[in-house]
């Protein structure tokens, strides 16, 4: 690979897991995208409380980012070669750790809207 470009990229990505699977991630990713900034809009404001719940999720969405790279990859912890790759692991841990926070909050959300109570 000599030019790290946005084509290779995506080459990569549909080679690792597949055209499908690849595309329909990213079309996921886009319309929880959507969804998020259309609550926050919506609603002005964040709620504390959905927050709280999101954020407690991460651990859950970080550890299930991992297992389902190292599944698709059809690999395991033990063939960790050295700092890059755990590098690499830690990355996908926090985008699946910010990734579950965002769909969970957007949930939330869209399930139960945000109620303004009127000022005394």
């Amino acid at each position: 690979m000599q030019d790290m470009t946005l084509g290779t990229l995506i080459a990569v990505f549909e080679e690792m897991f597949g055209r499908g699977l690849f595309w329909g991630m990213a079309a996921a990713a886009l319309l929880v995208t959507g969804a998020y900034l259309y609550v926050l809009v919506r609603d002005r404001a964040m709620s504390m409380h959905k927050f709280l719940w999101a954020q407690i999720s991460m651990p859950f969405g970080a550890v299930a980012a991992v297992a389902f790279v190292l599944w698709i990859t059809r690999s395991g912890l033990r063939d960790i070669g050295g700092p890059v790759d755990v590098i690499a692991l830690l990355g996908v841990a926090a985008m699946g750790a910010v990734g579950i926070a965002i769909l969970v909050y957007t949930a939330q959300s869209l399930a139960r809207p945000l109620v303004r109570r009127p000022r005394a």
